[in-house]
């Protein structure tokens, strides 16, 4: 009597071990955290404000102190950036943590640049910053939405020598 249970299982079994298994599609954490780094490398490190228009909302707020009410949207952050870069034109942001999730990223950076132009009204100092930052990201439909960040900017002022 034959045994028809082993043909049918056999091409089973040679599918189960010859087919490399299934990578999974990229998360939302994976996809936020690729949004921050383009963030930073891109926008802020590179001054390449274009990429603002992909990963920035157009509601998007900013909520950082610093810069009180700015308008919505990129059209908001790309004048910051700009002011920020010319006082620092070697301007650098770099991660040193990341916790990402499926709505938020919360990044420490260091900031570090030259203060070679002027920085909203302080004459160039050619001082060198390290400043460390907490940027908290709110992240909805693949665009930053909504925008916190402290900086240590009594530190970065002692650095320039604004202050003692």
């Amino acid at each position: 009597m034959k045994n028809h249970k082993f043909p049918l299982l056999l091409p089973l079994l040679f599918a189960a071990c010859t087919h490399a298994p299934k990578v999974a599609d990229h998360t939302a954490e994976d996809r936020n955290k690729q949004i921050i780094q383009t963030y930073f490398n891109e926008a802020w490190n590179k001054g390449h404000l274009a990429v603002l228009d992909s990963i920035l909302s157009e509601n998007y707020i900013n909520h950082t102190p610093s810069t009180p009410n700015p308008p919505k949207g990129p059209a908001g952050l790309k004048p910051i950036i700009t002011a920020i870069r010319a006082g620092f034109p070697d301007l650098h942001y770099g991660i040193k943590d990341i916790i990402v999730t499926k709505d938020r990223v919360v990044a420490s950076v260091i900031m570090t640049g030259t203060q070679t132009g002027t920085l909203f009204g302080i004459a160039p100092t050619g001082k060198h910053i390290e400043v460390n930052q907490i940027n908290i990201e709110k992240i909805e439909n693949g665009k930053i939405t909504e925008h916190w960040r402290v900086t240590d900017e009594l530190t970065m002022m002692k650095q320039l020598g604004v202050v003692k």
